[in-house]
Parts: C-alpha cells; sequence; structure tokens
C-alpha cells in the first residue's frame, strides 16, 4: 500500500473527446485511488461548435459508444476496465436486457481482471438515448 503524506486532492475529469458538462459536476473524479465515472451516454467525440448528438439509434451502437466514453474517462484518470469495482447501467427499455448482456460480453471478452459487480435498472433517458453507464474504480 502506497503511503500518503497528505491529504489526496479531489481532481475533475474531462477527457478531450468530452463537451463540458452541462450543469455544474464532473464526467469523472479522482481523489486519491477512488476514480469516480459520472453517468455517459452514447454521444460521439467532441466537435467544437456543435451539440452532443447519440450516434444512432439503435442499442448496439449507444452502448459500444457509451462504454468506449466510460473508457475514455476511466484512462483520463489513470485507471482502465481493469480497475472497475462497479459499474450500473441504466436501460430505457427492459426488452434490451438480453441485447445488451450480449454486447456487454462482447466488449470484456478480452477483460484479465475479475469483472465489475454490475447493476442494471430502467430508466427514462432524454429523447433518442438508450443507455447510460456510470462506473467506480479503484487504482492501487
Amino acid at each position: 500500500m502506497t503511503e500518503q503524506t497528505g491529504p489526496a486532492t479531489k481532481r475533475a475529469l474531462t477527457p478531450a473527446t468530452h463537451t463540458t458538462p452541462p450543469a455544474r459536476f464532473s464526467h469523472g473524479v479522482r481523489k486519491g485511488n477512488i476514480l469516480q465515472v459520472a453517468g455517459q451516454v452514447g454521444f460521439g467525440p467532441a466537435v467544437p461548435g456543435q451539440a452532443p448528438a447519440p450516434v444512432g439509434p439503435g442499442l448496439r451502437e449507444q452502448s459500444l459508444r457509451t462504454l468506449e466514453n466510460v473508457r475514455a474517462v476511466l484512462e483520463e484518470g489513470g485507471a482502465s476496465w481493469e480497475d472497475a469495482m462497479m459499474v450500473r447501467v441504466y436501460l430505457t427499455d427492459t426488452a434490451h436486457f438480453a441485447e445488451f448482456n450480449e454486447l456487454w460480453n462482447e466488449y470484456f471478452a478480452d477483460l484479465r481482471a475479475a469483472p465489475a459487480a454490475r447493476t442494471t435498472v430502467y430508466v427514462g433517458l432524454p429523447a433518442g438515448l438508450l443507455v447510460e453507464i456510470d462506473a467506480l474504480a479503484v487504482l492501487d
């Protein structure tokens, strides 16, 4: 275990691929060895002068983009999916659960570490969005 000589500084994380959040929150925050990723959605990489928009109408495109957006925040904070302890998935339709699990298994097929714990809940999201994902990572 690494000794800390003073209180850890809380640092906001915004990858270059992300736009500024629409309210006073961070895409991710790291303090010490804890990294929390805020809920990410299937918006494509930031384009100056353009409002963010979902990458496609389908669950597959949005889910894979959302997972990549979470990964970008993890990496901005010095972590990876290997460090993820808890992932929460928010789906807008219960009928998407089986398809989402297939996408999940495909995406994490090469994960070397034990998979993170996961909770899936069903919610309402802004029009056009089908999935949102947040994550908690602990770094060694």
